[in-house]
């Protein structure tokens, strides 16, 4: 953490965004390592330095470790409030085909950094519109996917919009099948999310 704060002190934050568009690959990943630890501080340089546009450029680089990595530093920027603004403006739709990626590391963080941005209701809007309720169901049905608790956690957000919560109505046994999983935390999540489902205005 005080290496972090170091770096937005000396203001190496534009520098770095910069460097993503001319250094290797293995440089990249050091960067966007780097990145998602500053960021997690403080987003307010990085998006003022246009670092949305070069982080979204990268969801879609060959290597699956960038995929991935630049999601990360995109879910750190969307835990800000000025972040989730930008994210859901620039590039909900990007992380909504991320989460079918081949990579299991990538789908994560895209399912982590989506689930950042659904929690402003353009966000949501976002989301629906780029259809990403299909994608994160099938998330929630394999067990084994790391993406899983913020697949959920995303489906809660979206059922609080009557499209979607009418949509998931007819799939309510998919997360009944979660309140039998070891983990503790999907449990909650999955019980949250089918009484959100459940809701009757």
């Amino acid at each position: 953490p005080i290496g972090a704060a170091d770096i937005l002190h000396a203001g190496l934050i534009p520098l770095l965004v910069f460097k993503l568009k001319t250094e290797s690959d293995g440089i990249q990943e050091l960067i966007l390592d780097t990145l998602s630890n500053s960021l997690h501080l403080d987003a307010s340089e990085a998006l003022a330095t246009g670092a949305i546009i070069a982080l979204k450029e990268k969801l879609t680089h060959p290597s699956a470790a960038i995929r991935s990595k630049a999601a990360r530093v995109l879910l750190e920027i969307g835990t800000h409030p000025e972040g989730k603004i930008v994210v859901c403006e620039e590039v909900i739709p990007v992380l909504v085909s991320l989460l079918e990626d081949t990579d299991p590391e990538v789908q994560a963080s895209a399912a982590g950094a989506l689930m950042f941005a659904t929690v402003k209701p353009q966000g949501r809007f976002s989301a629906l519109g780029a259809e990403a309720i299909p994608p994160l169901l099938k998330l929630v049905a394999e067990e084994t996917s790391k993406a899983r608790l913020s697949a959920i956690k995303t489906l809660s957000m979206l059922a609080e919009l009557p499209e979607g919560r009418k949509t998931l109505l007819d799939h309510t046994d998919t997360f009944q099948q979660c309140l039998n999983d070891p983990c503790e935390a999907v449990k909650r999540a999955a019980k949250i999310a089918i009484s959100v489902i459940k809701w009757k205005p």
